[in-house]
C-alpha cells in the first residue's frame, strides 16, 4: 500500500447542507483532516489548483515517511525535499535508496509545490497558533497531522519553502534561511505563440471537413470565437445556446459569456446557473466536475463586466461577427439537439467535450501539413495570442485591450501583445535605425 493515497470524497463541512467532493489523503494512520479543512476553504480555486495543492502536500508526507530512520535534523530534512523536488533522488547510478524515483522539476515547477506548502502551513498556523507543537519531534512524529504541524512551526521559524517575502522586515532578513526555493532565471523566449496568419483561412476552410466534403461547423465556430473574440478555449464550452443574440441591425452576433455558476439562469425562476442546470437537467457547472469528467472545462476567472455576472465578447474585425451568425444559423439548423443548454454539441447530441474537440482541433492542423504546437503558434490558445495582437496593432489603447481579453489586471495582457525579435528588426529597417 502507497505511504500516501489520495481518494475523492464527499466532504459536508459543519453548518453545511450539502457535500461536496474532495480529494482527500490517507496515510496508514487514517485522513489527514486538516488537509481536507483546507481544501473546502479553498473550494471556490479551480479544480487544478486544488488537484495540485494536494499532490504537494502528498510529495512532502511522502517524502518525511522515506526519512523516519534518517539521523538528518528536521531543517536539512526540509532542505533535502527541496533538493529532491529540483533535482529529482535518483543518484547517478539511477538507483534510489529512498524509492521515490522522481525526477528533476523545472523551478517554476518547484516554486509552484513550495507556495502550495506555505499557503497549508499559514492554514495550520491559524488553526493551531504559533507556539511549539507539543508533539513529537518532527522524524520520529507518526501521525501526518503531527508532521504537518511541526512543517508549519519550521517554515514560520526558518523560513522554510519560502520563496520570497512579502513583507520583508529586518528581522525577517536576519533570520538565518537555511531551507529555501531554488531561484528561478529571468528567461524571455523568442517563440511564436501566435496563430501565423498566412495558415489561418486554409485552416478553416480545409482543416475541418471530412472526406465527404462536409464542414464541421461546431469547430469551426469554436476557432472563430477563440480567434476573433479572444476567448479562451474552455470559456467556450460554458455558452448557452440563449447566450447569443443577433444584432436587428447589422447581423452581427452577440455573445455574452456568464459565470458557470453563479451566472444568471436563462429563466428567473432559478437563483443562478448552478441551480438551472441542477434542477432543469441534473447537471453541474462545467467547471465544477473533476477533471477526468468528459464534461469538464476550467474557469480562469475572467473579469464580469455585468451585473448579471457576464461578460461580452468583442469580437474584431467587426465583420467576423456577421460571418459568425451566418455560420450559426447553419450549425443550428444542422446539430443534434439534446437534453442540456450548451450551444455546442457533438454528433450524439452531447455537450461537446474539451478533449473531443482538441483531438478534432490537431487533426485539422495536421490536415493542412502543420503540426499542433504552442512553440509554433498552432495550440487553440494560439488564437487568443493573436486577438491581442491583432487588437495591439489596430490602435487599441492597453485599457481597451484589458476590457476586450476580460482581464482583472491591466498587464496580464502584456503577454499578448509584445512583438517578436523579427517584427522588431524589421521596424528599425524600416527606420532606417
Amino acid at each position: 500500500m502507497p505511504s500516501v493515497l489520495k481518494l475523492n470524497v464527499a466532504f459536508t463541512a459543519p453548518h453545511a447542507t450539502t457535500a461536496i467532493r474532495l480529494p482527500a489523503l490517507f496515510t496508514e494512520n487514517g485522513l489527514l483532516i486538516s488537509h481536507l479543512r483546507f481544501l473546502y476553504s479553498k473550494r471556490n480555486k479551480s479544480q487544478s489548483w486544488i488537484e495540485r495543492n494536494t499532490f504537494a502536500i502528498q510529495l512532502l508526507l511522502k517524502f518525511i515517511d522515506a526519512h523516519q530512520h534518517s539521523d538528518m535534523s528536521a531543517t536539512e530534512l526540509l532542505q533535502s525535499f527541496v533538493d529532491a523536488l529540483n533535482f529529482g533522488t535518483l543518484d547517478s547510478q539511477q538507483i534510489d535508496e529512498l524509492n521515490l524515483y522522481w525526477f528533476p522539476r523545472r523551478v517554476a515547477d518547484v516554486n509552484t509545490l513550495l507556495s502550495h506548502i506555505n499557503l497549508y502551513c499559514d492554514y495550520i498556523d491559524g488553526v493551531y497558533g504559533h507556539e511549539l507543537p507539543n508533539l513529537n519531534p518532527l522524524r520520529r512524529a507518526t501521525k501526518a497531522e503531527e508532521r504537518i504541524r511541526w512543517c508549519a512551526y519550521y517554515k514560520r521559524q526558518a523560513n522554510c519553502f519560502l520563496n520570497h517575502l512579502n513583507h520583508p522586515s529586518p528581522n525577517k532578513f536576519s533570520m538565518s534561511r537555511r531551507v529555501q526555493a531554488p531561484s528561478a532565471h529571468v528567461l524571455s523566449v523568442e517563440s511564436v505563440s501566435r496563430f501565423p496568419d498566412e495558415h489561418f483561412e486554409r485552416f478553416l476552410q480545409y482543416g475541418f471537413t471530412n472526406q465527404a466534403g462536409k464542414f464541421d461547423l461546431c469547430s469551426i465556430l469554436i476557432v472563430m470565437l477563440m480567434h476573433y473574440g479572444g476567448l479562451r478555449l474552455s470559456e467556450c464550452f460554458h455558452i448557452y445556446t440563449h447566450d447569443v443574440a443577433i444584432d436587428n441591425k447589422t447581423g452581427a452576433a452577440l455573445i455574452s459569456v456568464f459565470h458557470p455558476s453563479d451566472g444568471a439562469s436563462p429563466s428567473p425562476d432559478f437563483t443562478n446557473r448552478r441551480d438551472f442546470l441542477n434542477l432543469q437537467f441534473h447537471l453541474k457547472p462545467r467547471n465544477e466536475y473533476p477533471r477526468s469528467h468528459r464534461l469538464y472545462a476550467g474557469w480562469k476567472g475572467s473579469l464580469l463586466t455585468a451585473r448579471n455576472l457576464s461578460f461580452n465578447v468583442m469580437i474584431f474585425p467587426h465583420i467576423k461577427a456577421i460571418e459568425f451568425t451566418e455560420l450559426l444559423r447553419d450549425y443550428l439548423t444542422s446539430r443534434i439537439n439534446g437534453d442540456h443548454p450548451f450551444l455546442f454539441t457533438n454528433s450524439k447530441g452531447q455537450p461537446e467535450s474539451k478533449k473531443n474537440f482538441i483531438k478534432k482541433y490537431q487533426k485539422a492542423i495536421e490536415r493542412i501539413g502543420l503540426v499542433s504546437n504552442k512553440h509554433q503558434g498552432t495550440s487553440p490558445h494560439s488564437h487568443r495570442h493573436s486577438y491581442g495582437y491583432r487588437l495591439a496593432t489596430s490602435g487599441f489603447n492597453q485599457l481597451e485591450i484589458q476590457k476586450a481579453m476580460h482581464h482583472k489586471n491591466p498587464d496580464s495582457c502584456l503577454v499578448y501583445i509584445k512583438p517578436q525579435d523579427d517584427e522588431i528588426r524589421e521596424k528599425a529597417r524600416v527606420l532606417g535605425l
